[in-house]
């Protein structure tokens, strides 16, 4: 495993597993599984309703929760909510989370940050970030925070390489945190002739080529799966790099072309929009 320290000093792992669109018990044996493969970061969030699964998860490994890198997002619909953070603690079954996030540039997004804040002031949050947020969002923070954000959380894939937003980031000590790293499965993308020589060259899959370009870019990755065998392959990275050329081969790939653009339509459904966290199994 490679890691990143954050702008506080936490070490977070660069490759991890996502729960998004996991059922609670899809996400329990997804992270499982991945845990028991050598995953040690964790990504859930309010709006996946499936916080209480992967706290069980976590418990059911048997691996120690300070050997766990535990990420989750806070949803708009409870940025005022005073015990927003403490609640999900609770369903996390958890003292503490390693990196809490307001999951969208949505509602009240300051009083979310402000909660963050001082839980990361009371050692219930080891370190805080943004999601989904433009760098002009990103700024409104960096202009009013008392503990900086460490991450952003946002779309980034060989099509979508946003480098003008890194170099952004860079300077504020911002490191990105890759959704959609594979191109929302994008059989155009996974396919690309340059991903398949690569992947013949290093005796490894389109995607695991795909996953090392982006932990020599930079960024940490969280891929979802349920399948054991993509769970096992997402991870297994880390025994070979790609050469110089070949990062640039793959940065000449550069389209800007996302495939989740948010609107205020959108934003403002999410502000409304109420997860039934209360209800998960």
């Amino acid at each position: 495993m490679e890691f990143l320290t954050l702008n506080n000093g936490v070490k977070m792992p660069m490759a991890g597993i996502g729960t998004f669109l996991l059922t609670p018990d899809e996400a329990e044996a997804s992270v499982l599984s991945a845990i028991q493969c050598g995953y040690r970061l964790i990504d859930t969030a309010n709006a996946y309703v499936n916080e209480k699964a992967v706290g069980r998860a976590i418990r059911k490994s048997g691996v120690e929760r300070r050997d766990i890198f535990l990420e989750t997002k806070l949803w708009p619909s409870f940025y005022e909510q005073p015990d927003a953070v403490d609640k999900t603690l609770q369903r996390l079954d958890t003292d503490y989370i390693d990196l809490l996030l307001i999951h969208q540039p949505a509602g009240n997004y300051t009083a979310g940050y402000r909660l963050m804040e001082k839980a990361c002031k009371e050692g219930k949050v080891r370190a805080i970030g943004l999601s989904n947020f433009s760098p002009a969002q990103i700024q409104e923070i960096l202009d009013i925070c008392e503990v900086k954000p460490a991450v952003l959380q946002t779309e980034v894939h060989p099509y979508s390489q946003e480098k003008e937003l890194k170099e952004f980031l860079a300077q504020e000590g911002i490191v990105i945190q890759a959704w959609y790293p594979l191109g929302h499965g994008d059989r155009g993308l996974l396919e690309e002739p340059l991903f398949t020589r690569l992947a013949r060259k290093y005796g490894k899959s389109n995607t695991q080529i795909i996953l090392r370009w982006h932990i020599q870019a930079g960024n940490i990755v969280i891929p979802g799966s349920k399948n054991p065998d993509h769970i096992r392959e997402n991870l297994n990275l880390f025994d070979f790099a790609l050469t110089d050329g070949e990062m640039a081969e793959i940065a000449a790939m550069d389209r800007q072309k996302r495939y989740y653009t948010s609107t205020p339509e959108m934003l403002k459904k999410y502000a409304e929009m109420v997860p039934d966290v209360d209800g998960q199994k």
